[in-house]
């Protein structure tokens, strides 16, 4: 997370019941964080493991070890991976 005295300047309203405020609070209580310090921390957390998830290719050993040699060794190109490349140069000029 970003440093804590860096100036803020962002702002994010949220509406929620009596009872969901009441149970954040707590959370955050037992964290000994303000509820906005609670919200925001636990919302970064949740969204760096969602755009790792969704950004980041785990491969096992096996999988590593095919997608290095493809990278180090790539096959020639075929007819087809030879049209296309023609047909995408072709719409890009």
């Amino acid at each position: 997370m970003k440093n804590a005295n860096e100036a803020k300047h962002e702002r994010l309203q949220v509406r929620l019941d009596a009872e969901t405020k009441g149970m954040l609070q707590r959370a955050a209580s037992y964290r000994h964080k303000t509820l906005s310090q609670f919200v925001l921390s636990t919302a970064m957390e949740e969204a760096e493991r969602i755009i790792e998830e969704n950004e980041v290719v785990t491969l096992s050993g096996p999988d590593w070890t095919v997608f290095y040699d493809a990278l180090t060794n790539p096959p020639k190109p075929n007819t087809a991976l030879r049209k296309a490349f023609k047909r995408y140069r072709a719409a890009n000029e």
